[in-house]
């Protein structure tokens, strides 16, 4: 096979490796790849493996070899799998890779707002422990987890990583889900139930039609005063001048946000201004060990692609 690599930079800056797909043929590799590039880059390509680029019919059309897409991403919204389907392209993606990763960095927002390492430690480096007449000066609000309510929206497995975490901080756990599961000590209410009553909110669903801005200015309104909001589902969910609104009159005393609608973040956007909230670079994913999981996965899906037995299909 030949198989080309269209956004390596967006998996790896050097620090793994994307040797294990030359088992299967030739490997050319693209750091990035605009949308321009693409036809000329995969015109006599057998597989093509990315994670953001957009593959649909424009690009797509003159890849008459083409008979495989490998996604570095569960979300496959950037491929147009109706017409992969109908010229036989195989869609693969690659899920489950960060479900411990993503949940870990939803915890690492949720207790900076609560324990404010971050400003502490900066307050420790600006000579203000040095300077301070008491040994414990605690001039930065801390917070208890336990008994705290967290509401979990969406539950599938990222949802229940983030859950058992929950647990065992003693917090009360309530979710919110298309459909009800079977986990032990997690109370599943309707969603408007979920919003009122919890003290922080996660969002853990895929962006869909029915998620599409669920998290806008209705919903942060029915949100408990001073509730703390988490996104690292997808920039999508949320209506970003919402939550600002909601964060700049106190409404809610924090957010943490990982994902936004437009990645890279715009250059306008007023979000790195806006107060009490706490922003990461869509890296709750990003883990040298998850992003080392993804490689196999990819590697596993092409293995059985080849043998005649594809996994993880989109499109069937």
């Amino acid at each position: 096979m030949k198989i080309v690599v269209l956004d390596a930079q967006t998996i790896t800056k050097g620090d793994i490796s994307l040797r294990p797909l030359e088992k299967f043929g030739e490997v050319v590799t693209y750091n990035l790849t605009s949308y321009d590039e693409i036809p000329k880059r995969i015109n006599d390509a057998d597989a093509v493996i990315c994670n953001k680029t957009v593959l649909d019919e424009g690009s797509l059309k003159d890849a008459k070899n083409l008979s495989y897409i490998g996604l570095f991403a569960t979300g496959y919204n950037n491929i147009d799998t109706d017409y992969c389907k109908k010229h036989n392209i195989t869609v693969c993606n690659a899920g489950s890779y960060s479900t411990n990763a993503v949940a870990q960095h939803t915890f690492a927002l949720i207790l900076e707002h609560y324990s404010n390492v971050g400003k502490y430690s900066e307050f420790c480096h600006n000579g203000g422990w040095q300077t301070s007449k008491t040994f414990s000066p605690f001039v930065f609000p801390l917070s208890e987890l336990s008994e705290k309510t967290i509401g979990i929206v969406g539950f599938g497995a990222i949802g229940q990583a983030v859950a058992k975490i929950a647990l065992a901080f003693d917090m009360n756990v309530l979710a919110y889900n298309r459909s009800q599961k079977d986990f032990d000590n997690v109370k599943f209410v309707d969603f408007d139930t979920l919003l009122s009553l919890s003290d922080i909110v996660t969002v853990h669903c895929p962006l869909n039609d029915e998620s599409n801005e669920m998290f806008s200015k209705d919903t942060f309104a029915k949100m408990k005063k001073g509730a703390f909001f988490v996104n690292t589902a997808r920039g999508g969910v949320m209506v970003e001048n919402d939550l600002i609104d909601a964060l700049e009159n106190s409404h809610l005393s924090g957010a943490g946000v990982d994902v936004l609608s437009v990645e890279p973040m715009r250059k306008d956007s007023k979000l790195p201004n806006t107060k009490n909230l706490i922003l990461s670079p869509h890296i709750a994913w990003a883990p040298i060990e998850t992003r080392e999981r993804l490689i196999e996965i990819v590697c596993k899906n092409i293995e059985c692609f080849i043998k005649g037995s594809p996994i993880n299909v989109v499109n069937k």
